[in-house]
């Protein structure tokens, strides 16, 4: 699994947890309905550190505890 790929389910993961959908999580975090749904998709494999920390505040959740999740564990090598 890649970066993207972990930040995605983490991403559907939260929402889930929080019984929000990705399209109410946008509209409270003010990152765009197209950028979060792209990520949320796989179209965006590179979503930025400031468009993550804006979904983990309107999550209530820090940055650290977004990343501490399994699922970033063992990520592949992004460079080749």
């Amino acid at each position: 699994m890649d970066i993207g790929e972990a930040v995605r389910l983490r991403i559907l993961d939260l929402c889930r947890e929080k019984n929000i959908s990705v399209n109410k999580l946008s509209s409270m975090s003010g990152v765009t309905q197209s950028t979060v749904n792209n990520i949320v998709s796989g179209r965006n494999h590179s979503a930025t550190v400031s468009t993550i920390k804006k979904l983990c505040d309107e999550l209530g959740i820090s940055i650290e505890d977004f990343f501490s999740s399994d699922l970033f564990h063992n990520l592949e090598q992004e460079l080749k």
